[in-house]
């Protein structure tokens, strides 16, 4: 029999809340028999939604609604968040991780606040300093995970290796690879390229058990070199924000190009299934949810705006990284390579 999963849903976080974090949760009760959801938020909202989507009748007995009476606004400050939000849907849903009764918690909330509650809430594995935004972009073979995405700017050497140990962690246990082959972002691949600290990093991942290849450059992350990017979080926002802009460009342009004229036209009625394909394979909506990896339990932050095909792969990535003790698995490696350098 499938363990049982709980996974607390913060229904009022994102651009959009409820009309989108409900239906998307209750819809996975289908496709994960193993789920059960606590939705986090202001009751008659939720139950609006719910009611006018006919879902309250919806695999009824694995979800029921948890009052929580504020919401962390979008661009509120995690300060201001966690000093007068205490009964925020966001915090309700982390301290229902913390007391046991869910498993992970899923939000598409305010990013610094979701980091700063969750810091504070769950704690930081032992020999971790800071936890890291961690996601999946799609490459030509499979895809690559890209840690740190914003959560920590100006990050130390012996901070990059901590990333490098949970994102390689972090892969092993979602993908059944058990060497990941793990690269470190850098204006070059040539060993004396880069700022000091990059270079530092590079030495303790050497040193390490580690399946550390070297230094990696941005087009690797797409080229699917490597299993798992490592870089420090202004970086990682800039490349992936990038990576998107170009991304809507190429799709725009691509567009305009088909509706030139009727030749052009009728040239992407046949190309539309391949285009169709290619866009499938490439729509971030698939690879919605970002891992808060560092922390004692399960976190995942979804995109503002997602739509509620996005946050429901949102919440598979919850189920995934439960399923296969990901948190777990990241503390056993920080202590076992701890225990190394000591005895070193």
């Amino acid at each position: 029999m499938a363990r049982t999963i709980t996974v607390a849903v913060d229904a009022m976080g994102g651009d959009h809340g409820p009309p989108v974090t409900v239906p998307a949760a209750i819809g996975c009760l289908r496709k994960y028999p193993e789920l059960h959801l606590i939705l986090v938020g202001q009751s008659q909202p939720i139950q609006e939604v719910i009611l006018a989507s006919g879902l309250a009748s919806s695999h009824s007995d694995r979800w029921h609604v948890h009052e929580a009476t504020q919401v962390v606004l979008m661009d509120e400050s995690p300060a201001s968040a966690m000093r007068s939000k205490k009964d925020s849907s966001m915090r309700v849903a982390i301290n229902l991780v913390h007391e046991g009764k869910a498993d992970a918690c899923v939000s598409a909330g305010n990013t610094g606040a979701l980091m700063a509650t969750a810091k504070f809430v769950l704690k930081t594995i032992p020999g971790i300093d800071r936890p890291a935004i961690c996601t999946a972009v799609p490459a030509t073979s499979g895809f690559t995970h890209v840690l740190d995405l914003g959560a920590n700017v100006n990050s130390s050497a012996e901070q990059l290796f901590q990333f490098a140990v949970m994102g390689e962690q972090l892969v092993a246990a979602v993908t059944d690879k058990k060497n990941p082959t793990v690269g470190l972002l850098n204006i070059g691949q040539e060993d004396m390229k880069g700022i000091e600290t990059v270079k530092n990093a590079a030495k303790l991942l050497a040193d390490s058990s580690i399946n550390y290849v070297g230094f990696v450059e941005g087009d690797d992350i797409y080229a699917g070199s490597v299993d798992v990017v490592v870089c420090d979080g202004f970086v990682g926002n800039v490349a992936l924000k990038t990576s998107e802009g170009v991304a809507k460009m190429v799709t725009q342009l691509m567009r305009q190009a088909f509706k030139k004229n009727l030749l052009t036209m009728l040239c992407g009625l046949v190309a539309a299934p391949v285009l169709r394909a290619v866009k499938s394979r490439i729509d971030p909506r698939r690879y919605n949810g970002a891992s808060l990896v560092g922390l004692r339990k399960i976190v995942i932050k979804s995109h503002g705006g997602a739509d509620p095909f996005s946050f429901s792969n949102a919440i598979g990535i919850a189920i995934d990284e439960v399923e296969n003790d990901v948190a777990q698995r990241i503390g056993m490696q920080v202590e076992q390579l701890l225990s190394q350098r000591q005895v070193s």
